[in-house]
């Protein structure tokens, strides 16, 4: 089922051709679909090695460039690993936008059962964040991260209303009232990636050993990665994390009403057509309604 009105048609077949066409030397490796909860890119594991990605609609069509622009720069100065492009591809084979193989790493989208100690992992991500906050911000880095949450208040109150039933709509939207009584960041930008949800990161042998899917990084309110907090962990691992990122009561409540409203907007949209990805919105509303109470 296709996710959103304007999606590509991608398969397989479509993936062979590509790849045939523009990188014959892979050719003959098997293609097989990754299932996951994305909902930006369509993935192939091509071979065991490598992994194709294909926007699934034009809207999306920059991040991949951005990612080949800045990961080669981010890389170096971050301690987990990070997508490795391999090959640009060019629009070909009736598939209109550019797309790229990728190095494949091995591990699993973060869940509790595979990691071996919470705290541990609160600090290997909080480490990540901090790192990528210390890379220098130049005049060139592209703009990252969310809007102010005064600007998203109508939409993130539709949402909200919208995923009744659901979710606690009234805890919510107290929840979203509290967070916009944050001062607004008024801070130097810094390098966010944006989107640190449980499927962009990846799990192996007990530990985070990768974080994927950079499509939106860049400079901003360093708020937006501390949505881990409650989009990632439970209150173990949220104390852990933000006692090692020493995130201030400011931050903590802008980035927790980013939480909020991320997640309120993923119930609605996504009901039907990625219920696992409504699952771990839902967790993360949640996580964030008990955090909130713990406060009061």
């Amino acid at each position: 089922m296709k996710m959103h009105a304007d999606e590509l048609d991608i398969d397989a077949a479509l993936v062979r051709r590509l790849v045939a066409e523009q990188f014959p030397e892979l050719a003959a490796l098997p293609v097989q679909e990754v299932r996951s909860t994305g909902t930006v890119n369509a993935i192939f594991r091509l071979g065991q090695d490598r992994y194709v990605r294909l926007p699934r609609a034009a809207t999306w069509a920059g991040d991949l460039d951005r990612e080949g622009r800045w990961l080669p720069e981010l890389a170096p100065r971050l301690s987990l690993r990070v997508p490795q492009v391999v090959g640009r591809g060019e629009p070909a084979a009736g598939y209109p936008l550019r797309w790229a193989v990728y190095r494949w790493i091995e591990g699993e989208p973060y869940a509790d059962e595979l990691v071996v100690d919470e705290r541990r992992a609160a600090r290997e991500l909080a480490q990540f964040v901090a790192e990528l906050r210390r890379v220098p911000v130049t005049e060139e880095a592209p703009r990252g991260g969310r809007r102010p949450l005064a600007e998203l208040d109508t939409g993130t109150r539709d949402t909200i209303r919208a995923s009744d039933g659901v979710i606690d709509a009234g805890s919510a939207l107290a929840a979203w009232q509290r967070a916009l009584a944050a001062p607004p960041w008024a801070g130097a930008p810094v390098w966010v990636h944006t989107d640190l949800l449980r499927p962009n990161i990846l799990v192996h042998a007990g530990a985070i050993c990768a974080v994927i899917d950079f499509g939106g990084t860049g400079v901003g309110d360093p708020a937006a990665d501390v949505i881990a907090a409650w989009s990632v962990f439970g209150p173990t691992g949220r104390e852990e994390f933000r006692r090692s990122l020493d995130v201030d009561d400011a931050t903590w409540q802008r980035s927790r009403g980013f939480a909020l409203h991320q997640a309120a907007a993923i119930i609605p949209y996504y009901t039907v057509s990625n219920p696992g990805f409504v699952t771990l919105a839902k967790r993360t509303v949640e996580q964030v309604l008990m955090d909130v109470d713990q406060e009061r």
